[in-house]
């Protein structure tokens, strides 16, 4: 059945001509698409395009207490409205009206209709969640929503939490919650809906940026002492809530990337990564000890292992093909995969001790910042970029939990160990 949400909503790039593109946001560790597989509004990336209608929305009437226009506008469900919830006796209400100049797009865990894009937990390491006891998402059902500008320069903006099939918003008595200095109402959702935007652009001299709250009206404030507190931090009035290339938007569960139209425009495509691998293949790299010519799988068959698979040693960056010293099996050496901890095999070239792992390709090209050759692989996983594109994700820490952060690869979202996180590769040219 069609869904009112699914209008306009850009799922590739063929679905896009003649279309006015706002961006796209992509999930952080899915390197291409989840590994269920891309099916209607729970998708790798996402794309926003103008609709044919305007759906945006603005504040326009607040109720400050439990009034007859307040109870209408609640149970109304062509009324958008948001509810902050003081005390049981008073509820101060907040109605939204139509704005003919923007698009409004919903980003959260639930599947009912107002969410335009279903996001549900990323598990580090690029995995399905296992069938055992289901662990409780901590992505809200309604999370956030996107704002767009339906004309030039389609500004952006992001704003916590999103309106549920009511066309309402909640904010009960537990959630932060104060009024401004105007008399108008602000709140903190749960967990919090967390933004940091890169330095000097989406770019090979890109520089993470201070990761910064959102609040449900847009202001933005400094992070609060754990997640869930109900102490606000600071508000940054120097800052807004605008979108840029190449801006992170954490829900707390799962991370997403933002690209603008334009940042994507200029962004390495699938057929030039493609291109890439073609032409690291022609060089015929060697096992220095097997002797026998490796070959990075096409990104189609990525997570396969083949015989000829690339192999590498992240202590020194020696790349080898897979050989199993002292009679250990292929299948020991892929469980030991999954611990790379306790995987320290001795390099043969230079007896630098380390995790022995499987190199990949990064098929996720809008991860990339720059149209460089794969020449680096990040520890522990052995997803294999550009130099400049590892060391810039190595340098951003992506939040962990309540309070923690920490680097990850952003292919698989698997935590970076050692310093730095990511090693130069060593190929052995053909001996000919």
């Amino acid at each position: 059945m069609f869904s009112p949400a699914q209008e306009n909503i850009c799922t590739s790039p063929a679905s896009t001509k003649g279309a006015v593109k706002y961006g796209e946001l992509i999930v952080l560790g899915c390197n291409g698409s989840l590994p269920s597989g891309d099916k209607g509004r729970r998708r790798s990336r996402f794309g926003l395009c103008r609709r044919n209608k305007a759906n945006g929305v603005r504040p326009s009437t607040v109720h400050s207490s439990c009034t007859p226009q307040a109870a209408k506008a609640i149970s109304n469900k062509e009324q958008h409205s948001i509810s902050y919830t003081l005390s049981r006796a008073q509820t101060v209400v907040v109605e939204y009206t139509h704005d003919g100049t923007t698009d409004m797009f919903q980003i959260g865990r639930s599947t009912e209709n107002p969410i335009d894009f279903v996001v549900t937990d990323t598990v580090p390491g690029g995995q399905v969640p296992t069938d055992g006891p289901a662990l409780q998402s901590t992505i809200s059902r309604f999370a956030c929503r996107i704002i767009c500008q339906r004309d030039p320069p389609f500004t952006a903006r992001i704003y916590a939490a999103g309106f549920d099939s009511s066309k309402n918003i909640f904010l009960g008595e537990k959630a932060a919650k104060w009024r401004m200095r105007d008399g108008q109402m602000d709140g903190l959702t749960t967990n919090g809906i967390l933004v940091t935007h890169p330095q000097q652009g989406f770019s090979r001299d890109s520089r993470p940026g201070l990761w910064r709250e959102i609040s449900v009206c847009g202001h933005v404030f400094t992070l609060r002492e754990t997640r869930s507190s109900q102490q606000r931090g600071r508000m940054v009035e120097s800052e807004c809530n605008e979108l840029v290339d190449g801006s992170l938007i954490d829900l707390c569960g799962a991370t997403l990337l933002w690209r603008t139209a334009e940042g994507l425009a200029a962004t390495p495509t699938a057929k030039h990564l493609e291109a890439l691998r073609r032409e690291l293949n022609a060089g015929r790299p060697q096992c220095p000890v097997g002797f026998n010519t490796l070959a990075f799988p096409s990104l189609r068959r990525r997570g396969v292992l083949d015989e000829r698979q690339p192999w590498a040693y992240l202590r020194c960056g020696h790349v080898h093909g897979y050989h199993a010293w002292g009679g250990r099996r292929q299948a020991e050496a892929e469980q030991q995969q999954a611990e790379p901890e306790e995987q320290q095999r001795e390099c043969p070239m230079c007896r630098a001790r380390g995790p022995y792992v499987p190199l990949w390709l990064g098929g996720e090209a809008a991860f990339y910042v720059d149209a460089e050759p794969p020449s680096h692989a990040f520890r522990p996983c052995g997803h294999v970029c550009s130099e400049r594109t590892a060391a810039f994700w190595q340098q951003v820490l992506l939040p962990h939990g309540t309070h923690a952060f920490h680097a990850a690869c952003p292919f698989c979202i698997q935590p970076l160990s050692g310093e730095p996180g990511c090693v130069r590769l060593i190929f052995q040219s053909p001996l000919d």
